[in-house]
């Protein structure tokens, strides 16, 4: 396990330290402490699998270990963290099935909720809807771009006045960010995003139901088998990888031959 990966405080690490924690209300330190745990993830100083021991997060941050709880279980819940009885918890890992799952479940939500919110768009919020789609077209950081997507998909159902569905909506966004990111790293990809949004809005604005229902589907599923072949791919590299050690056959041995004559 690398210095980056074995712990914390992250003595040695070769990589960027965790942040350390700023002077913060105390209802907002869990929330903290989520967001610099959930942005080491991002930038790879905790890979998958790496551990996030209670004891040694408290001190890093220097709190108390109720926030750490509390930040654990957030992330727990949004995908990031895994949290098993007598063993804590770890970073999740990336998972190709929980990738194309995560959007299939969005793609039947978003659509249920196009069907309710078209008929209740007015003129102000279809402005505020493309306002947030150009957004996100100009947006190049990740970061940013994953907030302005949620944001402009969640503008298109609002009108719909479903609370419930909304937070279900909000969840799977969160537990498919890490998973947009890796759509990110392949600039081609958010440019036929961007596309399929502008189409997406400009059915929305005509009112058309049924169009702007099939777009949503074939956006979110088609991001959902692209994550699951990316995965699958790259986990299989990595077996190759591994196994290639001991599947190469052993090196002939070398026998010292005396030149004749001598």
């Amino acid at each position: 396990m690398s210095d980056a990966t074995d712990g914390f405080p992250l003595a040695g690490a070769t990589r960027k330290a965790l942040p350390s924690m700023p002077t913060v209300p105390r209802a907002s330190t869990a929330r903290m402490i989520a967001d610099a745990l959930r942005a080491s993830i991002v930038d790879g100083t905790l890979a998958p699998g790496a551990p996030l021991r209670q004891d040694a997060l408290a001190r890093h941050f220097s709190v108390s270990a109720i926030p750490v709880r509390e930040a654990l279980r957030q992330l727990e819940s949004e995908g990031w963290a895994k949290v098993e009885v007598h063993k804590g918890a770890t970073v999740a890992p990336l998972s190709a099935s929980e990738a194309r799952e995560i959007y299939e479940i969005r793609s039947a939500l978003e659509s249920l909720a196009l069907g309710l919110a078209i008929p209740l768009h007015t003129p102000a919020t279809l402005r505020a809807a493309e306002k947030l789609c150009r957004a996100a077209e100009r947006e190049l950081d990740p970061s940013l771009y994953v907030a302005r997507n949620e944001a402009f998909h969640l503008s298109l159902y609002a009108p719909a006045a479903r609370p419930q569905l909304t937070d279900m909506l909000e969840t799977l966004h969160r537990r498919g960010e890490r998973y947009l990111r890796l759509k990110l790293g392949v600039p081609s990809h958010k440019g036929d995003s961007d596309h399929e949004h502008t189409a997406l809005f400009d059915a929305v604005a005509r009112r058309d139901v049924a169009a702007a229902q099939s777009l949503v589907v074939a956006h979110l599923l088609g991001t959902g088998e692209l994550l699951y072949r990316f995965l699958t791919e790259r986990a299989e590299a990595d077996a190759a990888d591994t196994a290639a050690p001991y599947s190469r056959p052993p090196r002939a041995r070398r026998t010292r031959t005396t030149p004749s004559g001598s």
